[in-house]
């Protein structure tokens, strides 16, 4: 069983179906992930040498952190995204 790093709001199991999830047709959204001031620091750092990572790097860069590939697709996205609001 992997662990995608996120908990899921209704751990503990006391909402159950389609009206309890907010109207959100069933599907339950994922707490934030924290991260770490280490994770952070690497992934900065990574993203200053390159914003763009391929299969091969993510794969690494996951594996080094303890994170999912998703987890670092989407810092990416967030961190080009926030590059760009800057200019």
């Amino acid at each position: 069983d992997e662990s995608s790093g996120y908990e899921s709001e209704s751990a503990g199991g006391e909402r159950a179906g389609p009206a309890a999830a907010g109207g959100s047709r069933g599907r339950q959204r994922r707490a934030r992930t924290a991260f770490t001031s280490e994770q952070v620091c690497r992934l900065e750092k990574t993203f200053q040498r390159q914003k763009y990572l391929g299969a091969t790097e993510r794969r690494k860069l996951a594996a080094a952190l303890q994170l999912s590939e998703i987890q670092i697709k989407t810092w990416f996205q967030n961190r080009r995204m926030k590059l760009k609001r800057q200019i």
